[in-house]
């Protein structure tokens, strides 16, 4: 097939079922455990020896259930690896229908097509796939501006595969010959601390060779010169602008002695935490799930999945708001209590009793 070799780098069961990293997880944990252990050592000081010796059961029932998380997670990365093996089959057929460098079974024969125009006939693959996926997904769309979808048009295939040293993920986007950059290949690693946080220590882009005047990152601005000035041609500058490509340019974390203040470091963990989620959208959503995102048939499951946020976190509102309600009740009964025995005490008739309930309540609001 045209694309044999760009296959996944995927690694053998056998390395990731390796014992010597199965006793580095499982040790690491325990260190955790201990360390954590440690800072809190004035609560175990202060109990009593019986209640002591019961956490201490409790603390070693900790350690098993942690060897047993260490397995899952060694037995979860190897059964990642083995679907990943079974997939590329099915990957590969379908960069061929979408390439156009095979067809489609049940597709129409050149005869039928040839009826329909010579258009069409000349059509292969399937045009745009990659960009009208992507921008069906919010979280992609808001990336991509219109000067990034004449080079995204090139984009011919986005693969990702496991990396082990350091732990981490690799994003490849694979584009015909094109007018915007000389690469064929744009990737994106990701260099994890803890995968199943995830915890993301770095991430790195290829550097783009842009062709002369065909930079989608930044654009030019050109200003006239001041009337008068002995210069008469346009001062010309560049600006970084919005674009999808600044993907391939992620924020640089800073070397241990560089001070840094705090708001510069929240500014670095969003954009940071920003470019990790359009990294993984891609990875979880876009590659596995291609073509429901390309009819938008996956745009309904997405928003189904926000709704129901949504639901979850508006039903804690509402609890609130309930509880908020049985407070206000309280305190109108309380008020009613008050006007009634006023009332009583003035001697005044029911309708008079009515307009007589508004001062309260206004004194109260």
């Amino acid at each position: 097939m045209s694309n044999e070799g760009n296959n996944f780098n995927m690694p053998d069961l056998g390395d990731a079922l390796n014992e010597e990293a199965r006793a580095g997880l499982v040790n690491a944990l325990k260190d955790k455990l201990q360390n954590l252990a440690g800072e809190h050592n004035g609560i175990l000081e202060n109990l009593s020896p019986n209640v002591r010796k019961r956490v201490e059961v409790l603390r070693e029932i900790q350690g098993q259930h942690d060897e047993l998380e260490a397995k899952f997670f060694e037995e979860r990365a190897a059964l990642e690896a083995k679907y990943q093996k079974l997939y590329q089959p099915l990957y590969a057929k379908r960069y061929d229908i979408v390439n156009g460098v095979g067809e489609a079974e049940g597709a129409p024969n050149e005869t039928a097509m040839d009826q329909e125009g010579d258009k069409d006939a000349e059509e292969k693959g399937v045009p745009e796939f990659w960009l009208t996926a992507m921008k069906n997904n919010e979280v992609l769309s808001e990336e991509i501006t219109e000067r990034d979808e004449g080079a995204l048009k090139y984009l011919k295939d986005i693969k990702w595969y496991r990396i082990e040293e350091p732990k981490g993920f690799k994003l490849e986007f694979y584009f015909d010959t094109n007018p915007y950059f000389k690469n064929t290949v744009l990737t994106k690693t990701y260099h994890m601390i803890d995968e199943d946080e995830p915890i993301l220590e770095k991430a790195i882009g290829t550097e783009i060779e842009w062709y002369p005047g065909k930079c989608l990152t930044q654009k030019l601005l050109k200003k006239k010169p001041k009337k008068g000035s002995k210069n008469a041609k346009p001062i010309t500058k560049t600006e970084d602008c919005e674009s999808f490509f600044n993907f391939f340019n992620p924020p640089q974390v800073p070397d241990d002695d560089e001070d840094i203040d705090e708001d510069a470091a929240e500014e670095l963990q969003n954009q940071m935490e920003q470019d990790y989620d359009i990294g993984s959208t891609i990875r979880d959503k876009i590659i596995p799930h291609a073509v429901s995102w390309f009819t938008g048939e996956a745009i309904q499951g997405d928003d189904l999945e926000t709704e129901d946020e949504d639901e979850d976190d508006d039903g804690d509102e509402d609890e609130d708001d309930e509880e908020e309600e049985d407070g206000d009740d309280d305190e109108d009964e309380d008020d009613e209590e008050e006007t009634k025995t006023k009332k009583k005490k003035s001697g005044r008739g029911q309708g008079d009793g009515q307009q007589g309930e508004r001062p309260p309540e206004c004194k109260q609001q």
